[in-house]
């Protein structure tokens, strides 16, 4: 656990307030290497040493970075399947249809856009209501998680969903639709339409 506070809080309180180590940000532009060269042959002198910021890194952030990211990759991989079969089903079920179409001139490349179109909006609608329902929760659910490790939480911490990225995950739901129901699709266009009328 981590408290920031103003050197003059230690002091009042008779505590050590001598600074050990030091943050620096350089200007953009500044070739991190060529400073801190420079910065090391300065520093030793005094028995002090700079390193990268990155040296810093927590292995514990990492592990929950790289568990966030798959857990992620699963939930969109069962979405995708999801769709894929719902779209399977709905287009085996207007196969007659489908052949009907196709025998009065629709060409492959209309047959896919037709698919397309008819997950197209599912995907949109379930991005436009769910995007809300998922912001709301975060909000509800990380300062539980702040609080059962004894942490408030910042509300910086949990406003993290700016405009683009609201935007990025309505596109997300949307694409996601679509690709799920490209196999289908494809299906449907390669389809004979004499063999699809005799389907019933």
């Amino acid at each position: 656990m981590t408290v920031l506070t103003p050197a003059t809080t230690l002091a009042a309180l008779g505590l050590d307030a001598e600074p050990t180590r030091f943050h620096v940000d350089t200007d953009p532009g500044t070739s991190e290497s060529a400073y801190l060269t420079s910065l090391n042959e300065t520093l030793d002198a005094i028995g002090a040493y700079a390193h990268p910021g990155g040296d810093d890194s927590s292995s514990v952030i990492a592990a929950m970075d790289a568990l966030i990211g798959m857990l992620t990759l699963l939930l969109v991989t069962v979405a995708g399947l999801g769709v894929l079969n719902t779209v399977v089903l709905d287009t085996r079920d207007r196969v007659h249809d489908l052949g009907v179409h196709k025998s009065l001139g629709m060409t492959p490349r209309q047959t896919v856009g037709m698919v397309l179109t008819s997950v197209a909006g599912i995907g949109l609608l379930a991005s436009v209501a769910g995007i809300p329902l998922g912001v709301a929760l975060h909000h509800h659910v990380t300062p539980l998680m702040g609080d059962a490790v004894g942490m408030n939480l910042p509300g910086s911490y949990i406003a993290v969903y700016a405009p683009p990225v609201l935007a990025l995950l309505l596109l997300g739901g949307l694409t996601l639709a679509v690709a799920g129901a490209l196999l289908p699709a494809g299906w449907a266009a390669r389809t004979d339409p004499a063999r699809a009328l005799r389907t019933e």
